[in-house]
């Protein structure tokens, strides 16, 4: 009998903090959530919403996509999905994602790891990107590349969007 998905990535995730040498203890605190959950997470008796696995990946200092490499599976909520589609590993990282959003969501989406920038072409409908200063309205065939180093969110309108993001972990100290 195979794994599920869930099992894989739990099994993934405890290797990854084994690794860097984090308590479960530690790593459920500095992520902001329940010791109790993130067990049931590593045991993969437990589906973690996309902002535990975004807390978990920036606790660990590691991509987002690292941590969900192992896995073939959309990764969200009935509003917000994403599935990691490619990863590079060259130097700087890139990874890329389908992602969608369904009609009238809104995502939140915490600071990234320093110097990590993303750039969201569409694909379908409407999609509003922004932080606390600013956002972008982008429509079908635009692209829009910000900062990611800092919290940021994503909101559709009545169609709700589909759209491809790169994220490019780049060296903070090589950025200019």
């Amino acid at each position: 009998m195979s794994e599920s998905p869930l099992q894989t990535l739990g099994q993934h995730l405890q290797q990854l903090r084994l690794a860097r040498g984090i308590s479960l203890s530690q790593l459920a605190a500095e992520a902001g959530i329940a010791k109790s959950n993130l067990s049931k997470i590593e045991q993969g008796k437990s589906n973690p919403t996309l902002d535990t696995l975004w807390r978990i990946a920036v606790q660990l200092n590691t991509p987002f996509g690292n941590l969900v490499a192992p896995i073939d599976m959309l990764v969200g909520d009935d509003d917000f999905q994403i599935r990691l589609l490619d990863q590079s590993d060259e130097s700087p990282k890139v990874d890329a994602y389908w992602m969608n959003c369904a009609a009238n969501s809104r995502h939140n989406s915490e600071a990234h790891l320093p110097g990590t920038s993303e750039t969201i072409t569409m694909i379908r409908g409407q999609l509003e990107i922004g932080t606390a200063n600013s956002s972008v309205l982008l429509a079908a065939g635009q692209s829009y590349t910000f900062s990611a180093y800092q919290p940021h969110f994503y909101r559709s309108h009545e169609q709700g969007a589909t759209c491809l993001m790169t994220v490019v972990y780049n060296d903070p100290e090589k950025t200019v």
